[in-house]
């Protein structure tokens, strides 16, 4: 069922097509002809065939009247075998001209006739008689025995010409139909990736409808060629030819006076699609170079090679479009600029974040505020650029977690970036820093000497420069002292804070410091240490108690 409804659709696009080229553009011609080449004649025909027209009035009857009265009595005579084609005579009768048969009068010339033709009464009536002569002659002859039979051998051969046609049609489609499955079998596997297999199966049954749309055009036109052809042998359908035959002459006079009178036009789409092609080429290799580095221009940085390429592209491109438009056919229709002015107003009205984004997009890349695979926080983001366009930038969190931010958005918020120093040397590597605070009972020096400690055993710490510590404030029970170090690694920052977190909880309890802030609320005489046992002595015991329970100080008699 589905393979017939396929082949239906297929058999219905090709008739459509075929009937919209050769019946529709004849119409369009007859309604594109200027008002002066419409001829205001009517037609004297015999077989179907036009001899010539007819445009002035005689007395009471019309240019109508008297072509339809001359056509009725030109196929008399026609028909009547008695009547020699030689018969026919110019006769003069009451200062007009005549066509006659014996005494029957077949058609008058007028003076009016003449001068719209722009020739003498005696040259027209001469010229009138002669193709008159010929119809007849040409008439009876096309309908004699041996003209009809030699007419019917020539459609017998039109006839097994257009079954060979056909028959070769049938041999040769079929195994172009059998090489497209063989290459869908053949080459579709070598691609590994599903969407590029599915994007080949795709192309194949493309390439496979329209081979088979091809199939049915050709054989509509040979139908109909050689249906023309079998009418123009019989006289009595020879006018049903022409016409068909017309359709067919005036849509090839119509493509190619249209294609001539475009070659202009075309070629100046041509040439400037190759100059902007030719720059484009040109381009792409300017800026690879200055992104591999090989081609320096001062001021100018590698980062910006790639986008700078793709905004030219797309300001070329769009010249190129600006400038080959108005050389496009129906480009002064009606309806292709109601068409641009629609698009232009849904573009004005719908993009109007798109082009802010875009801005900021641009504004980033050439302020250098991060690149690709910086540590950054954006708004309230921390994370690594994943990738930055002229829309949004996406920046990767340390919980593997993708956030797209739109470039108007970053533009707007303030940009922390910690891996500045590495693309700039006249900055120093990132500073790490975090707060410790303890008593006043812990000797300042011993601290520094502990935090710098711990900081030079964490990872990713550089030894140059040095780790430092400075007090920050002396608070009424404690001092804060904030540990300073310096790291190449920003992208390792949580692992950072966490192992160098690590390093000065064991370095205070190594070196007996106890860790009481912000605030230890406890009384400190006979309790036990809060650093942990692993860091304690193994003879370590708790302090004996110097203070009494009140309630016991408070049964003591007085003066003991």
């Amino acid at each position: 069922m589905g393979q017939g409804r396929k082949k239906a659709w297929v058999w219905i696009g090709g008739l459509l097509l075929v009937l919209g080229l050769w019946i529709g553009t004849p119409f369009s011609l007859a309604q594109d002809e200027p008002p002066d080449a419409v001829s205001t004649g009517y037609p004297v025909e015999l077989g179907g065939e036009v001899l010539f027209e007819i445009e002035e009035t005689v007395g009471s009857f019309s240019a109508k009247e008297r072509a339809i009265a001359v056509s009725q009595r030109l196929k008399a005579i026609a028909t009547d075998d008695a009547v020699t084609p030689q018969d026919l005579k110019v006769e003069e009768a009451a200062g007009v001209l005549e066509i006659v048969v014996d005494d029957q009068v077949i058609v008058t010339i007028t003076p009016a006739d003449a001068e719209v033709v722009g020739r003498s009464s005696p040259a027209l009536a001469l010229e009138y008689r002669d193709q008159l002569r010929e119809a007849i002659a040409d008439y009876r002859n096309d309908r004699t025995p041996r003209a009809l039979l030699f007419a019917g051998l020539y459609a017998l051969i039109a006839t097994l010409v257009l079954s060979l046609l056909l028959y070769l049609l049938g041999r040769i489609f079929p195994w172009l139909y059998r090489q497209i499955n063989q290459s869908r079998e053949s080459h579709i596997p070598a691609l590994r990736l599903q969407r590029l297999e599915q994007l080949a199966e795709r192309l194949v049954d493309v390439l496979l409808a329209v081979v088979k749309v091809l199939r049915t055009v050709l054989t509509i036109v040979l139908c109909y060629l050689y249906l023309t052809l079998v009418l123009s042998f019989f006289p009595w359908t020879r006018g049903v030819g022409a016409i068909l035959l017309g359709y067919v002459a005036a849509n090839v006079k119509q493509i190619g006076g249209g294609f001539i009178a475009y070659v202009p036009n075309l070629v100046t789409i041509v040439t400037v699609a190759v100059v902007a092609y030719y720059a484009i080429r040109l381009l792409r290799l300017i800026f690879t170079e200055i992104e591999r580095d090989r081609l320096t221009i001062p001021g100018f940085y590698p980062e910006w090679a790639n986008p700078t390429f793709r905004l030219a592209l797309v300001l070329i491109i769009a010249l190129a479009l600006v400038i080959c438009l108005p050389y496009l056919p129906g480009f002064d229709s009606p309806a292709f600029q109601g068409l641009s002015l629609f698009l232009g107003v849904l573009f004005s009205l719908g993009s109007t974040a798109v082009v802010a984004n875009v801005v900021a997009g641009v504004i980033l890349i050439y302020t250098r505020s991060f690149q690709e695979g910086d540590r950054v926080q954006i708004v309230d983001v921390v994370g690594m650029i994943l990738e930055k366009n002229l829309l949004v930038t996406r920046i990767v969190t340390p919980k593997n977690v993708v956030v797209t931010i739109p470039n108007a958005s970053v533009l707007s918020g303030n940009i922390i970036n910690y891996s500045s120093a590495s693309h700039d040397r006249r900055i120093a590597p990132l500073v790490v820093h975090t707060t410790i605070t303890l008593g006043y009972d812990v000797p300042w020096h011993q601290v520094e000497m502990v935090l710098v400690a711990a900081a030079t055993a964490t990872p990713e710490i550089l030894a140059e420069p040095a780790p430092f510590v400075l007090q920050t404030s002396l608070d009424d029970f404690y001092v804060s002292y904030e540990l300073n170090a310096h790291t190449a690694s920003p992208s390792q920052l949580p692992r950072i804070y966490s192992e160098l977190h690590k390093n000065i909880q064991d370095g205070c309890n190594g070196a007996g410091i106890e860790i009481l802030s912000p605030h230890y609320a406890a009384v400190r005489d006979g309790h036990h240490t809060t650093i942990p046992a692993d860091y304690l002595p193994a003879n370590y015991e708790a302090p004996r108690l110097r203070l009494d329970p009140l309630q016991q100080w408070l049964r003591q008699p007085p003066g003991s």
